[in-house]
């Protein structure tokens, strides 16, 4: 009998104390938070997806946003005894939460590791108080590595996050950097290129000539330094930005990269299940008062839920499992090999030497990596 596929719930938590000038994703500045509001409208929406989908338990829960370390840890604490009770979990599963290193988070740390979080995720960013101030953040170097080492005590597993290609920052900056982070032994480390996204106030800056993105060249000689310092000290990627010691990989993320079946919630959360043979994308209301009234009126936050075809289940199966470093399975009967201009585009990524192809698996070596939106784009028309 096949093994039931892995199933996560992602919680999205969309209050932040401050916008972060690179940020794009759905967020709002912290207000007055009624948190028994919004404990039974996640639970609500819990309730609605446990009725729609066949008995399967969680292999991982995570709290995202946002910032969810500022929730309060009721909630936290309410959702997590929730997916007990509805989906029950899986034995020693990965329950998540994302922090930043700010004494006020410090000292929540004990509260949720009470509550049940096993694995916290630290949004350090950076080890250099200049580039923390150039990055926006609210704390400074000597309280990230204070959070660091509080986590490493206080939960079973962590990590921590890095952004590289600042401008002006020298490839000797970043070796500095990176050693400093790995010297305070961390076992997963997610290294993120800065990027310029649309609408976010870094867009505005560079827009108006305020300063100049780093070069593609700089970006790639900071990324093979990466692959090359992680490796070294034992935590080589296995994800195009993440990089762990054997075993230590985010069981959570992994769901997403291996597409597999994940609920969300929260405003703004997506997801992606299969139910009654359908491959499932939806989408919650974005602005957290339409998603909570949606919960209150309807019991359910979703604003669309839309079955994928094969053409847009390929893609997207693509797009996520090429950024792994054991790549993607391709199977006999997926309509990738009947379409003859996909399969010459394969071979010349494969002669090129940004691909390889063995026994039906593809995967990007390490120039595709460097490249992989450009690899995509070939491959995939």
């Amino acid at each position: 009998m096949n093994e039931p596929s892995p199933l996560g719930v992602y919680v999205h938590w969309p209050y932040c104390a401050r916008i972060c000038p690179y940020c794009d994703f759905n967020i709002y500045k912290n207000r007055d938070i009624d948190g028994a509001r919004w404990a039974r409208a996640l639970t609500r929406d819990l309730q609605d997806w446990a009725q729609q989908i066949e008995p399967r338990k969680l292999t991982s829960l995570y709290f995202g946003g946002g910032t969810p370390s500022l929730a309060p840890v009721s909630v936290i604490e309410d959702v997590i005894e929730t997916c007990d009770r509805l989906f029950g979990f899986e034995a020693d599963p990965e329950i998540t939460l994302e922090a930043n290193p700010t004494d006020a988070e410090q000292s929540r740390f004990s509260a949720f590791a009470d509550a049940g979080v096993n694995r916290l995720s630290l949004g350090v960013q950076s080890l250099r108080d200049d580039a923390l101030q150039f990055l926006g953040r609210d704390h400074d170097a000597a309280s990230a590595r204070r959070a660091i080492a509080i986590a490493q005590q206080t939960f079973p597993r962590m990590t921590f996050d890095l952004i590289y290609a600042r401008p002006e920052q020298t490839l000797d900056d970043w070796r500095a950097e990176l050693g400093a982070a790995l010297a305070l032994g961390p076992t997963h480390l997610s290294l993120y290129q800065l990027t310029i996204a649309a609408g976010t106030a870094f867009a505005k800056a560079v827009d108006a000539k305020r300063w100049a993105p780093a070069s593609e060249n700089q970006c790639a000689d900071q990324f093979d330094l990466a692959q090359e310092m992680t490796a070294q000290a034992g935590l080589p990627a296995y994800e195009i930005s993440n990089h762990a010691a054997p075993g230590d990989q985010s069981r959570h993320n992994l769901i997403y990269w291996n597409y597999r079946d994940y609920i969300g919630v929260g405003p703004g959360a997506h997801g992606r299940l299969t139910i009654n043979g359908k491959r499932l994308a939806t989408e919650t209301h974005l602005a957290p008062g339409a998603y909570l009234e949606a919960a209150e009126k309807t019991g359910s936050g979703q604003s669309l839920a839309e079955a994928l075809d094969n053409e847009a289940q390929l893609t997207e199966r693509l797009t996520m499992g090429l950024r792994l470093t054991e790549g993607v399975e391709l199977f006999a009967g997926d309509h990738f090999y009947a379409d003859e201009g996909r399969t010459k585009a394969l071979q010349r990524l494969i002669a090129d030497g940004f691909l390889s192809h063995d026994c039906g698996r593809v995967s990007a070596t390490g120039e595709g990596r460097r490249i992989l939106n450009a690899v995509l784009y070939e491959l995939l028309g």
